[in-house]
Parts: structure tokens; sequence; C-alpha cells
């Protein structure tokens, strides 16, 4: 369920959520709908653990993450759960080139993406708290513990700065519904 669906700005969507809330998923369901027609691209992520095979991502060394990030090679970059997160400059590229282009974000860092990327649609994945509770212990990365803090941490408010538009998706139910809503929300060709 999308309960905004304005997406104007620099072509930029921000895509953030809780751990577990499904971002991974939605965002390979929106790359199977892609066609050739669509103007629209999924950036990699770049991050300090193994990528799992479900998530557009590249494993870095802390120790290349951080010569890459004083090199200048990372847009956003951001640092939770112990791991250091970050997209590339490619992204200004595409952008540059009229291209809608969508990041796996952190909640977290939207004041920072914000300020470099002040037109961004920050789209704020949701899910309710017994399914992420589910896929969390499904996915079998962390202890109950860990799975504990997440779920407070899901739980908690995040800051969204003054005139940043931001749409909120549920992805509590069917996966196709919400990847729809996003499609649609992004301007994919048929959605």
């Amino acid at each position: 369920m999308t309960t905004e669906t304005r997406a104007d700005g620099n072509g930029l969507f921000y895509l953030m959520g809780p751990s577990g809330s499904g971002k991974d998923s939605l965002l390979r369901a929106l790359r199977e709908r892609l066609g050739p027609e669509d103007r629209v691209v999924v950036a990699h992520r770049y991050i300090t653990r193994a990528a799992d095979a479900n998530e557009a991502s590249v494993a870095l060394s802390a120790d290349e993450f951080a010569r890459r990030q004083a090199l200048g090679c990372l847009a956003l970059h951001w640092h939770s759960h112990g791991l250091h997160y970050g997209v590339g400059v490619e992204i200004e590229d595409w952008l540059a080139r009229g291209l809608k282009v969508i990041v796996n974000g952190s909640r977290e860092y939207l004041p920072n993406a914000v300020a470099r990327y002040p037109g961004l649609c920050a789209i704020h994945v949701s899910v309710k708290p017994e399914a992420l509770a589910a896929r969390l212990r499904q996915r079998g990365r962390e202890s109950e513990a860990a799975i504990a803090a997440r779920l407070a941490r899901a739980g908690q408010g995040f800051e969204v700065p003054a005139g940043c538009n931001l749409v909120e998706i549920d992805n509590s139910g069917a996966l196709g519904d919400s990847a729809a809503s996003l499609a649609r929300l992004v301007g994919v060709a048929g959605s």
C-alpha cells in the first residue's frame, strides 16, 4: 500500500526501511519488471560484508571501502550495525542522463542524502512487526538478541528533513502488490 504517490524531484529515489522489511526483494522484483524502454536503474550498493543472492550489492573489505571513500568514489555512505554501506558516484552520471535512479539507503542517513540531493523522493518500506520478526529469523543472519534489537529499532521514528517528499509502501502483504506500487511510483512502463 502506498500512502503518497507524488514522485517529483531530481529523479533519485531513496528506498529505506528496517532490516528485513523486504527492500532487496522489492528492488529485485522491480528489476524483473524493467523493459528496454524503462529509463530506470537500481544502483548497486557497496557493503563491507558478503552480499547475498537477493541484493544488488558489491562486497568490499573495510580497507577498500575506506580507500574508495577517500578517493571520492562514493556519492553516499554510512555506517550501520557495524558495517559500512555506500552508493557510487556513478549515480550522478545516470541522473545527468535523465535516468531515474533508485538507491537502497538508510533511515538514519536520510538527512545527509537530502542535503546532497535535495529533490530526492524518499520511499519508506514498512512491514508489520510480526512479519518483520519472521523475516529476520528466516534470514538466519543474527542471534535472537540482535533480532530483538532490530525489531525495537524498526519501531522508532526517524528524521525527515523539511520539504522532503516521503512515500510509504507497506510491504507486509504480497510482494507483487508492493512491487507494483513501487513500479508505478518510479514510472515503470506498463505499471
